[in-house]
C-alpha cells in the first residue's frame, strides 16, 4: 500500500513545518507527502522543499479556493493507491502510517477517519479546548470514541480514502463548508466502507484565541444545517443539545420573573455542570488553570455552536 498524504495549508509555513518533521520521523515509510498552497499570502514552498531529500514530498500552488478543492488538487497529482488527508495545524506520532495501514488492510476499509487529541506541552488555551471538543460534559465524548466505529463521520484533519473512491465520488464538492461530513456521507451511501480507526490519532492544535474558537464554533453549527440540506437526515437530535442548551440560557432570566421556581431549576443544572466541568478538567489535565478555562470555552462551544444552528436554520450569516 502506497500512502499519498495531502496537506492542504494557508498561511501557516511553522505550523506546515512542524507536521512535516514528524512526517520524516514516520515508521511506516511508503509514502509521498503532498502540500496544496491554497493561495496563502506567506508561502511555505522553502519549508516543503527542504525535506526533499529526506522523502517524497511536493508542492503545489492555486489561487485561493477552499480546502476541500485544495485536497481534490492533490489527490489528483498523487500517485498512492490510498489518499491520507490532514490539516496542517497536525502532527503525528511516529506509528500513525503504520496504525493506518494495519487497519485499513485488517479490517479492509475503503475510507476511515481518527480522532484528534492535545499535546502535553500544548499551552493551557489549546488544553482546554481541546477537552471542550472532546469531553462528554460537552460533545458526548463521541468525537473520535464509538462503540460501531462504521457510524463515524470522518474529519478533515484526520481521515482518507482510496483512489478507487476519489474516482467514483469525485472527491470534495464543497471548499470549506463541512466538506469532510459531505464526504463521508456520500462514501457510505455509495456502499463504501468507512470506520473510526481510533488508534491512528493525531495531536491537532486549535484556534489560537478564543475569539477565533468562538467562531469556528458559529461555524461548526452552520455547516450542519449545510450538510442536512444536501442529505437530509444529517442533522440529529445530538447535533441540536447545544441549542436546547443555548435556549435554556437565554430564558433563564424570564424565568426569574415569571416562574422562579424554573429558573432556580435551571441554575442548579448550569452550576452542576460548571462543577462537573471544572472538576474533570481539571482531573484529566492535572492543573486547575485549565480547569477554570475549560469552562469557559465549554460554554463558548456550546453556545455558539447553538447560533450556528439557530441562523443556520434560518438562513442567516
Amino acid at each position: 500500500m502506497h500512502f499519498s498524504v495531502i496537506i492542504p495549508v494557508f498561511n501557516r509555513p511553522l505550523e506546515i513545518l512542524a507536521l512535516l518533521e514528524t512526517l520524516a520521523g514516520q515508521v511506516f515509510r511508503d509514502f509521498e507527502v503532498i502540500v496544496v498552497d491554497d493561495g496563502s499570502d506567506i508561502a511555505c514552498e522553502k519549508e516543503v522543499l527542504a525535506f526533499n531529500n529526506i522523502m517524497d514530498v511536493t508542492y503545489l500552488y492555486q489561487q485561493n479556493a477552499g480546502q476541500g478543492f485544495a485536497r481534490n488538487k492533490g489527490m489528483q497529482q498523487a500517485k498512492g493507491d490510498f489518499f491520507v488527508f490532514l490539516d496542517s495545524d497536525c502532527m503525528l506520532p511516529p506509528d500513525y502510517l503504520s496504525r493506518v495501514a494495519a487497519a485499513v488492510s485488517d479490517r479492509g476499509l475503503d475510507a476511515f477517519g481518527g480522532p484528534d487529541r492535545a499535546r502535553e506541552d500544548f499551552d493551557l488555551l489549546q488544553l482546554a479546548m481541546n477537552y471542550s471538543m472532546t469531553s462528554f460534559w460537552t460533545t458526548g465524548g463521541i468525537r473520535g470514541k464509538l462503540k460501531d466505529p462504521a457510524k463515524y463521520q470522518a474529519r478533515g484533519y484526520n481521515m482518507g480514502f482510496s483512489k478507487e473512491v476519489f474516482e467514483e465520488l469525485g472527491g470534495f464538492r464543497d471548499a470549506n463548508r463541512a466538506e469532510d461530513i459531505e464526504v463521508s456521507i456520500r462514501i457510505k451511501k455509495a456502499g463504501f466502507k468507512l470506520e473510526l480507526v481510533q488508534d491512528a490519532w493525531v495531536y491537532h492544535h486549535r484556534k489560537s484565541s478564543l475569539w477565533g474558537f468562538a467562531k469556528q464554533s458559529y461555524q461548526f453549527g452552520k455547516n450542519r444545517i449545510h450538510v442536512n440540506r444536501l442529505h437530509p437526515g444529517a442533522l440529529q437530535v445530538v447535533h441540536l443539545l447545544p441549542l436546547f442548551f443555548l435556549v435554556g440560557i437565554s430564558l433563564l432570566p424570564v424565568f426569574y420573573i415569571v416562574m422562579p421556581v424554573l429558573c432556580w431549576i435551571g441554575m442548579f443544572f448550569l452550576l452542576f455542570w460548571v462543577g462537573a466541568i471544572l472538576i474533570s478538567a481539571t482531573l484529566e489535565v492535572r492543573s486547575i488553570r485549565v480547569g477554570f478555562l475549560a469552562v469557559l470555552t465549554s460554554m463558548l462551544q456550546l453556545t455558539c455552536y447553538g447560533a450556528g444552528i439557530a441562523l443556520g436554520f434560518l438562513g442567516l450569516k
